[in-house]
Order: C-alpha cells, then sequence, then structure tokens
C-alpha cells in the first residue's frame, strides 16, 4: 500500500524533532559551555554519512511532575552504529539537552541495545559521556540500569575494544563504565568525573576544592590516572580516537590493522649509538629512541603524564602494530614505582588481550625503595607488572638499552618471564645490583681497612662493571639472544616480529588467574 502524504508528512516532522536537540535554546546553552551537542560529536567522529541511528523513536516511562510533557524522541541518548576510517563501530553519545543527560530506564536499554550489538558484531564501542547520573525521578530503575551497562562493560572486556569519552559531568555511578572501558579520554575545561561533587566534599570534611581540582582533566591524567589522554578541544579528543584506532584490533579474535609501509624496515640509524651516555648516572630521553625506531616517528603515548618514569603507547614497525613499554631515565631514573607498576601492567594485558605484540625497552635501576611505597603496597602493586608481562602470550620481544638490575629485570620483558627474543645493546649493565651498591656489600671489609676509600671504592665499581656488569655473561647463559649494534635496532626487531607473526602459545586451562588487585 502507498504511503499517503499526511503519513510521510507525519513522518518527517517526528525526523526533524529527533534531530534536533530538545527545547528552544538548549543546543545554544550547550555550546555556551563550550560543548558540542551529541549529535554534532557524532558528526564529527565518524566516517560522513555512514551513522545509523537505532532507538530513535524512544521515549522515557518515567512519573512525576511534567512527565508526559517532557518526552523527547530518543530520550537522553543517541545510539546506533557507524565507521571510523572505514572502519565499523557502535556508539552512544549521551545527550545532556535532554533531562541534563541522565540514565533512565530507557536510556541504560538502548546503551546496553547497542553494546550488546557490539559484542555480538565484533567491532569496538564507543561512548561519548555526558550526564549528570541517574535521573533521580525514576529512582531504583536508573540505579539497575546502570548494574546492566557495568556487566555489559565487564563482558566485553578483552573481547572488543572500548573507549569512553568523557564531554561533561560525569558523578557517581557514572564514572564506573568509564573506568572499566580500555581507554578514556577528557578535554580541559568541560571535562569532570568524581564520585561526590565539591559540595559533598566540602560537607563531609570541610575541604574546599574546585570540579577542576577535584575531578578535572589534568587532574585524572597526571593524579589519579583514570584519563589516558587529554585533549584541549573535542575536535582534538575525536582526532585521538580515530588514531587510537588505527592501532587496534576489531576484536580479540582479529589482528590489528596495517599502518602505513613508507618508512624502510632496513634502515639503520647511527644516532642511537650516541644516544645513551658513556656515564651511567647521566639521564637520556627514552622516547627519543622509540621515536627513531618506529615507522615515521609515530609513537602514540598513552598516560604519558601519570608515572612518567613509565613509557607505554603504540607504533607501527614496518606497518604492524605494536605496543611500547619502556623506561625513561629522564624521570626517577626510570624506577618503578606503585604508579607505574600500575600503569605498565594494564597497558601489556590489553595488549595481550588483542593481539598486539610487545616490544620492551629497559633501563631500569629498580624498584622504587622507601616507606612510603612499601606501606602503600609496592610489593602487591609490582606484582601485577610481574604477572602481567608472564600471563602474555602475544609476540614479547625486549631490547635493554642500559641498566637491567636485580628484580627489575627480571620483570621488564626477562627470558625468565616468557618473552620470546631478548636483545641487548653493548651499554646494557645486567646484574643484581648497580655496581656502586654491590661494592658497597661484597667489599664492606676492604673498604673499612683501606687507608683511601674513595680510591679504592672507584676501583672495585670499575672492575665490577667491567666483570659483571655487561651483557655478555647474560648472553652466555642464553638469557640474551644477541647483543645488537643500537644502529640496527630497528631491522633487527623487525625481523623478529616477522619470525613471531605466527606464535601460538597458551596457558592452562582455567576461569582466570587471581591477579594481585
Amino acid at each position: 500500500m502507498a504511503l499517503d502524504k499526511k503519513t510521510l508528512s507525519s513522518l518527517e516532522v517526528l525526523q526533524q524533532k529527533k534531530s534536533e536537540a530538545s527545547g528552544d535554546n538548549r543546543a545554544e546553552q550547550q555550546h555556551s559551555r563550550g560543548k558540542l551537542t551529541a549529535r554534532e560529536r557524532i558528526n564529527l567522529l565518524l566516517d560522513p554519512g555512514t551513522f545509523q541511528e537505532v532507538g530513535s523513536f524512544v521515549t522515557h516511562r518515567g512519573v512525576g511532575v511534567d512527565s508526559d510533557q517532557q518526552k523527547h524522541p530518543g530520550d537522553a541518548v543517541i545510539t546506533g552504529s557507524g565507521r571510523v576510517n572505514g572502519r565499523l563501530i557502535y556508539l552512544f553519545a549521551q545527550d545532556f539537552t535532554v533531562f541534563g543527560g541522565s540514565v533512565s530506564e530507557v536510556v541504560a536499554e538502548k546503551i546496553c541495545k547497542v553494546m550488546d550489538s557490539a559484542i555480538k558484531n565484533g567491532a569496538p564501542m564507543i561512548g561519548l559521556a555526558d550526564s549528570g547520573g541517574a535521573r533521580i525521578q525514576e529512582g531504583v530503575i536508573s540505579l539497575a540500569g546502570y548494574g546492566e551497562i557495568f556487566r555489559r562493560n565487564t563482558m566485553a572486556s578483552g573481547v572488543i575494544p572500548q573507549i569512553s569519552a568523557i564531554l561533561g559531568p560525569s558523578a557517581g555511578g557514572a564514572v564506573y563504565s568509564p573506568a572499566i572501558t580500555d581507554f578514556t579520554l577528557m578535554v580541559r575545561g568541560i571535562s569532570q568525573m568524581f564520585i561526590t561533587g565539591p559540595e559533598v566534599v566540602k560537607s563531609v570534611t570541610g575541604e574546599d576544592i574546585t570540579q577542576e581540582e577535584l575531578g578535572g582533566a589534568d587532574a585524572h591524567a597526571s593524579l589519579s590516572g583514570v584519563a589516558h589522554f587529554v585533549s584541549d578541544s573535542e575536535e582534538e579528543c575525536f582526532s585521538t580516537i580515530r588514531d587510537l584506532l588505527g592501532f587496534l584490533p576489531q576484536n580479540n579474535l582479529d589482528d590489528p590493522p596495517m599502518g602505513p609501509q613508507d618508512d624502510d624496515p632496513e634502515r639503520i640509524d647511527e644516532s642511537l649509538r650516541e644516544s645513551v651516555p658513556q656515564d651511567p648516572s647521566r639521564p637520556y630521553d627514552m622516547m627519543d629512541i622509540i621515536e627513531t625506531i618506529v615507522d615515521d616517528a609515530n609513537f602514540l603515548p598513552i598516560h604519558q603524564a601519570y608515572a612518567p618514569n613509565m613509557i607505554v603507547g603504540f607504533g607501527h614497525m614496518d606497518g604492524r602494530s605494536v605496543g611500547i613499554i619502556a623506561q625513561q631515565p629522564s624521570y626517577l631514573a626510570g624506577v618503578i614505582d606503585i604508579n607505574a607498576s600500575i600503569k605498565g601492567a594494564r597497558f601489556v594485558r590489553f595488549c595481550d588481550a588483542f593481539n598486539i605484540p610487545i616490544i620492551t625497552f629497559v633501563d631500569v635501576p629498580g624498584y622504587m625503595p622507601g616507606k612510603d611505597q612499601e606501606h602503600q603496597g609496592i610489593i602487591r602493586e609490582g606484582a601485577k607488572l610481574l604477572y602481567a608481562f608472564a600471563e602474555a602470550t602475544v609476540p614479547k620481544i625486549t631490547v635493554v638499552t642500559r641498566k637491567a638490575y636485580g628484580g627489575a629485570y627480571i620483570v621488564m620483558g626477562s627470558k625468565h618471564l616468557g618473552s620470546d627474543m631478548n636483545f641487548a645493546w653493548p651499554s646494557a649493565e645486567i646484574a643484581v645490583m648497580g655496581p656502586d651498591a654491590a661494592v658497597n656489600v661484597i667489599h664492606k671489609r676492604k673498604l673499612f681497612e683501606s687507608s683511601d676509600a674513595d680510591a679504592e671504592r672507584a676501583s672495585l665499581i670499575a672492575g665490577y662493571r667491567e666483570s659483571f656488569a655487561n651483557p655478555y655473561l647474560a648472553a652466555e647463559r642464553g638469557y640474551i639472544d644477541d647483543v645488537i649494534d643500537p644502529a640496527t635496532t630497528r631491522p633487527v626487531l623487525i625481523k623478529a616480529l616477522e619470525s613471531l607473526q605466527n606464535k601460538r602459545d597458551s596457558i592452562p586451562p582455567k576461569k582466570h588467574g587471581n591477579i594481585p588487585l
């Protein structure tokens, strides 16, 4: 039966209504806060013309004052699928112009439905969060909706990549869904995340604090580690998401996508021979080494402002996606502390879940000593990094550039935790401890009895470094597969990746391990 003009006109009216932000000036109010509307965000993120919306005519089922007059098609979230750089993704975008983006029964149902579709179809899930939290008018029904979302976040973990962009307030239960996802992005000036807001903090503790100080982008990027990326604008945030997806597979059964292959895989860089100072106490920037080795110097750091003594991020090697973890000798000498352990462990486990080979660059003097670290659980937290490396079955390749001391040597991708290929530069020092500390322990009496303790110590340190603090003893045992010319690091790593591309490994059958949380 042909549709009459009246039916078509009604449909057009409804479609127009659902495409508009609710209210006469609420879009303008959103812009006045420095924020885009939900549909503007979707249009910026997705390839043009690829968005397919679902649930666009759903309305809330709540009761209360003016509930019947405050119904908007789609309620407070827009859901559907689209493409980013030609690849299928699913997403939801909370609409702050409708009930402050609050989560109602139908909002939760819409989000759960699109998450279910993402899991079934094996495609990344992206959440654009801009919400005032639970819809108070719906009480426990709203809380139940949050629980359903959290359960799906958990079920999707390690199955499909999950990305959260915080583009407005996120408080109470609303923060836990992003926390379960793989990567969280925030935008300075408009993004906040906290369990309780400044007013509640003041009433309970008497502490005066602003929203930005409590839960702004920079606070979560540098202090809590909740935010993996921080941007200065929403446009920059969406660009980062697009870049990030370029390193990730669609799901845990796929291989990561290939990047550009216009950088010579046989490229030699003699500058690497000068990158590690001869003085073992002098710092240097590990980022320079990483960017020299990866394709086109294109490295995407993650958690850049959090625990900067540990570097994690993505790059390509002859087009292959790789996860890179490394010490940063220019910050705290690259020592492993609690935050660095957590940062590294989470990254290694993500790479392992999604078939991304791990390359480790090692220059580590040890774990951070001190009362505060011990009392805050460096033993437990440091074990997380050990656990993550030992558990990972993806190709694992390690390069020791300088120091690899004690337990930290074992943890950072050593042969003993299942690393496939281990290389060292001639500048590598692999030992139980540094020469200074070792001499003080081994030759304590000799130094005490010496007439010139300083000269004696210097001589003993030089002898220890020559005899023990080098890569060749480890190489003799097979713990290091080769000592390589630093200039050849890139082609050596690419060849190693090629040899491991069909690696198959497994761990004993079990429900799951008990990582030391």
